[in-house]
């Protein structure tokens, strides 16, 4: 069983273990691999930053909670979707 000093200690973290066992080669690919997950790991977080500031706001004003109540009053949208979103 891993306790967590299995993943803090040097001699027995086994992550730490199979990275020394691999080759040359096999280093480069994992690092490549994990350079683009990360960079679309960054992306995701950029696209999605307006989405969450807008989010924080809606939370924390309550003005752009308001704006956010009235566009959706403006849609004119049918019944059965105002209930889906809890608005009546």
């Amino acid at each position: 069983m891993n306790t967590p000093d299995t993943y803090t200690s040097k001699n027995k973290n086994i992550i730490i273990k199979n990275w020394q066992n691999l080759d040359e080669p096999q280093k480069q690919t994992l690092l490549k691999i994990w350079k683009v997950l990360t960079y679309k790991w960054q992306l995701q977080i950029l696209f999605n930053l307006p989405f969450l500031l807008w989010w924080a706001l809606d939370l924390t004003l309550v003005n752009v909670h308001d704006f956010d109540i009235k566009l959706i009053s403006y849609l004119n949208l049918p019944d059965w979707a105002l209930s889906m979103m809890g608005l009546s």
